[in-house]
C-alpha cells in the first residue's frame, strides 16, 4: 500500500482527530478541504519535521515525502494558536523551525514531539500553557446552543476564531461524511437524503470542489491517493 492513513478520535474537547500515515512509493495526494487546523510531526531519512496546518477551502494536490512516517493532531474548530491567528492559516501554514527528532519548537518554547497515543498529553500542555486557547462562543455554538448574542455577533466571532463561515464549515464537514459514507458502500440516494443535498448532482458538485472525487470513485476506491479519514488510502 503506497499511502497507509489511520485516525481515531479524541477524548479531548481540543482535538478533533489524531492521525498517522506511513508513505512509501507515493510523492503526491489529492488534499481533501478540512475545517480543523492542525500539527503535523513527520521523520524522513533520519531528519524530523513539525509544521502548522491550516483549514483548507477546497480540494488540491499536495507533496507528499517519500518513506516518511507522520503523526499528525487536528484541532477542534474554534481553537486556534495564541502566536498565529487561524484566519491566517488559511489554505496555507507554516513549518516550524529548529525542529530535532524528538523536540519541536512552538511560541518560542520546545516541547517533546508525541507519538500516535501523546497527543492529548501535549494539547494539555499546550492548553495550560495559554498556547493554544479557543473562543468559548464558538465552542458553545458547535455544541448546538444558542448564545445571548445577535446572530451577526456569533458570525464575526466565528470567522474571526476559524478564518471559515459556519456556513462553509457545515459545507466541508458534510462534504466529508458524505465521503466517508460512500467510501464505506453507502447507497448514493441515501447519502444524498440523509445528509440533506438537494439531488445527486448537488452532491456531485460539493465531491468535486472539497474532495477531489466522484461518488463512484469514492466507493470504488479509485482516483489516486487522497488525504480521508478512512483506515487507508489507495491509488487506482
Amino acid at each position: 500500500m503506497p499511502l497507509r492513513f489511520e485516525t481515531r478520535a479524541s477524548g479531548s474537547s481540543w482535538i478533533d482527530t489524531v492521525w498517522t500515515s506511513t508513505s512509501e512509493q507515493v510523492t503526491e495526494m489529492t488534499s481533501v478541504a478540512t475545517a480543523c487546523w492542525g500539527l503535523v510531526f513527520w521523520q524522513r531519512e533520519g531528519t524530523a519535521y513539525a509544521s502548522v496546518s491550516g483549514p483548507e477551502t477546497r480540494t488540491g494536490t499536495a507533496p507528499v515525502p517519500e518513506d516518511a512516517t507522520f503523526v499528525g493532531i487536528e484541532f477542534a474548530v474554534g481553537t486556534s494558536l495564541r502566536a498565529v491567528p487561524t484566519p491566517i492559516l488559511v489554505d496555507g501554514g507554516a513549518e516550524l523551525p529548529d525542529t530535532t527528532r524528538g523536540t519541536f519548537r512552538l511560541d518560542g518554547v520546545r516541547w517533546e514531539t508525541p507519538g500516535p497515543d501523546d497527543a492529548e498529553a501535549l494539547v494539555d500542555r499546550l492548553v495550560r500553557s495559554g498556547i493554544v486557547i479557543r473562543d468559548p462562543l464558538v465552542t458553545e455554538v458547535r455544541r448546538g446552543h444558542r448564545p445571548a448574542v445577535s446572530e451577526r455577533t456569533v458570525e464575526r466571532r466565528f470567522r474571526a476564531a476559524t478564518g471559515l463561515t459556519q456556513g462553509a464549515v457545515r459545507q466541508i464537514e458534510r462534504a466529508r461524511e458524505a465521503s466517508a459514507l460512500l467510501a464505506a458502500g453507502a447507497p448514493i440516494a441515501d447519502v444524498v437524503s440523509g445528509l440533506d443535498y438537494f439531488d445527486e448532482p448537488h452532491l456531485a458538485r460539493a465531491l468535486r470542489r472539497y474532495v477531489g472525487r466522484t461518488a463512484r470513485q469514492l466507493r470504488e476506491g479509485t482516483g489516486g491517493v487522497i488525504a480521508l479519514s478512512l483506515d487507508q488510502l489507495t491509488t487506482s
